[in-house]
């Protein structure tokens, strides 16, 4: 009902991805130069809004190596919400914002998404038949590190207490559709994780990568 979708990849190999959601923006520049530097690909779930502000970017991303996944084209909420502010997604609404971002991310970089994560990673009714016109897997997180409110420090012990075989850790690039993002304290985490994982003997993969092998 809601779309098929993993967590996490096998685990037979001490791999896993970093995945990093909401770009592209001007800090996903200076994140695939430390990626670079490291000899990482990763996954970039982005925002078709965002890709038609910055295609030189998600260009970059793209030459870089990394896989790029669709994350709706506004960051819209595929869950309700109900309160002061009622909502209800419709399934036309996800139809629409999975299909405006595919098309974006395809335009731009000429990259057809085969993954897709959900806002909030939160999924509602409709999402399924979404993914299923686009032949979209769902992708959440085995741990995500609140980079958006959180400070460097704090985020990288969190990942790090979690961080497994085969696990997927949610990082982010971006704030929603927000224009000129602060995605400095994720840097900083990213240069701490790393790091970490590698002397423990880890190391990253794609998603697609992960769950394939």
């Amino acid at each position: 009902m809601w779309g098929k979708c993993v967590y996490r990849g096998p685990g037979r190999r001490r791999s896993l991805a970093l995945t990093f959601d909401d770009g592209p923006s001007e800090g996903s520049l200076r994140l695939i130069e430390y990626l670079a530097a490291e000899g990482i690909r990763a996954t970039f779930f982005q925002c078709g809004q965002n890709v038609e502000r910055h295609p030189g970017i998600a260009r970059a991303i793209r030459d870089a190596g990394h896989e790029i996944g669709n994350h709706t084209y506004s960051h819209a909420r595929l869950f309700p919400r109900i309160g002061r502010r009622f909502y209800w997604p419709t399934a036309a609404l996800m139809a629409r914002e999975v299909a405006r971002a595919q098309n974006a991310i395809e335009h731009e970089t000429g990259v057809t998404p085969r993954l897709f994560r959900a806002p909030y990673g939160l999924r509602w009714f409709g999402l399924d038949a979404a993914q299923k016109q686009f032949d979209l897997l769902g992708v959440l997180w085995t741990v995500i590190g609140h980079d958006w409110e959180w400070p460097a420090d704090r985020v990288a012990r969190l990942v790090l207490r979690k961080a497994a075989p085969g696990g997927i850790v949610c990082l982010h690039d971006g704030r929603d559709i927000q224009p000129k993002p602060d995605v400095s304290e994720m840097l900083k985490a990213v240069r701490q994780i790393v790091p970490v994982l590698k002397s423990e003997g880890c190391s990253f993969e794609t998603v697609s990568d992960l769950l394939r092998r």
